[in-house]
């Protein structure tokens, strides 16, 4: 009776620990089928223009690369849109 037991309490531990490995190699062959967007493909929160400007008219913040610019009084003002800069005294 004790065997029995011993041998059930195995084979449930055996099943477990297949069912795991299966979800686990399963999972993988559904990402290469359908892989989801890596690290790379997703824009990062560190923009690639480096350092960060705050544009002066609307407050939202650009990467100084990829800004619009305006130089007034020898100080450089970033920009977001032609807009905006239109709108800066």
């Amino acid at each position: 009776m004790i065997r029995a037991i011993l041998y059930l309490i195995a084979a449930v531990l055996l099943i477990s620990v297949l069912r795991s490995v299966i979800g686990i190699i399963l999972r993988g062959f559904a990402e290469l089928l359908h892989p989801s967007p890596s690290a790379a493909a997703r824009p990062s929160s560190q923009p690639s223009g480096g350092e960060l400007k705050k544009d002066p008219v609307c407050g939202t913040f650009i990467a100084a690369a990829t800004s619009i610019q305006k130089k007034v009084g020898g100080q450089t003002y970033y920009f977001c849109s032609p807009e905006c800069r239109d709108k800066f005294k």
